[in-house]
């Protein structure tokens, strides 16, 4: 048999599969709006690349050979993912379509977004499932990214990756927070403080989410040649609003992640003497899926569920 050839011409394999489907040089020749003797040269083509005769004369005319007729399912194959290929990009029907989406997200989110954006999801495409990733200083989010194990990061740190996509969502202004009976909060009359206060007052910090990175916070600071009283860290910042209740602790933070908790627990909010810039959130997403439909309308839906919150 012959070697196959570096560039395998898509209208040889067509001339291939209308051959073994016609059985007749003339009717592919007509279909194909070619002189029949082009056909008949493919066709020799077709005999010398395969070794094979592929069409032989039966009692009623052409007929395949066994080899040619084992070619005929993969040709039509070839055929069909070569016409997907090239067929343009349909709007995503999110009430329709089952899509699973994979998120990862710091859980130090205000603790109203995740939940709405995954009630949204739920309402906008019932059939389609969400997985949401947590974030830490082992996870390469950018592999991830560019594997298509993510399809999305939700973030705040100060210098994202400049190859990836990136969209604001919403801004959270920086304040801390503590027991309204502890000693200090006590104390304390007004709602502010020095900033050797600050800085001497035990912390609780959120565990580093991205390796090498130790937060908007602690950053801030260190530029500033300035540095508070960490004494404990969590991998669980959905807790720290309770360890408030039970401790002495400190918790800084965007005044939006603690509302949710500030109706339901005893906590003070202080003005910091520092002047913190904002928080800001975005979304990331690598290039393989920026046209993609589904995951624009993803994006979008994420974007409406942040305005939604903001405005509120």
């Amino acid at each position: 048999m012959s070697s196959l050839p570096d560039h395998l011409d898509i209208h040889l394999i067509r001339i291939l599969y209308l051959l073994l489907s016609e059985k007749n040089v003339s009717r592919v020749a007509l279909k194909l709006n070619q002189p029949q003797p082009s056909i008949s040269a493919s066709l020799r083509k077709l005999r010398e690349l395969t070794g094979d005769p592929l069409l032989v004369r039966g009692a009623r005319g052409m007929v395949p050979t066994q080899h040619g007729e084992s070619l005929l399912r993969p040709a039509k194959r070839i055929l069909d993912e070569t016409e997907r290929l090239f067929v343009r990009k349909i709007p995503f029907v999110a009430q329709q379509e089952a899509r699973t989406f994979h998120i990862a997200a710091p859980d130090y989110l205000d603790s109203q977004f995740l939940p709405n954006i995954v009630a949204e999801l739920r309402r906008e495409s019932p059939k389609s499932r969400i997985v949401i990733h947590s974030l830490g200083p082992e996870i390469d989010y950018i592999r991830l990214l560019s594997d298509g194990d993510l399809d999305l990061v939700i973030a705040n740190w100060d210098e994202p990756p400049a190859h990836l996509h990136l969209s604001k969502l919403f801004e959270d202004t920086i304040a801390c927070f503590m027991r309204a009976d502890c000693a200090y909060a006590k104390r304390t009359a007004s709602d502010s403080m020095s900033v050797e206060d600050y800085l001497s007052l035990p912390h609780v910090a959120p565990a580093q989410t991205l390796a090498g990175y130790h937060g908007v916070i602690e950053g801030f600071l260190a530029r500033q040649n300035m540095q508070r009283n960490v004494v404990v860290q969590s991998a669980y910042f959905g807790l720290i609003p309770y360890m408030l209740t039970q401790t002495d602790l400190v918790l800084t933070t965007g005044k939006q992640f603690l509302r949710f908790y500030e109706k339901s627990l005893p906590l003070k909010m202080f003005t910091i003497p520092i002047k913190f810039p904002t928080m800001r959130f975005y979304q990331l997403w690598h290039e393989r899926v920026h046209g993609a439909p589904e995951h624009k309308w993803l994006r979008d839906l994420i974007s409406a569920t942040a305005k939604s919150l903001t405005m509120r």
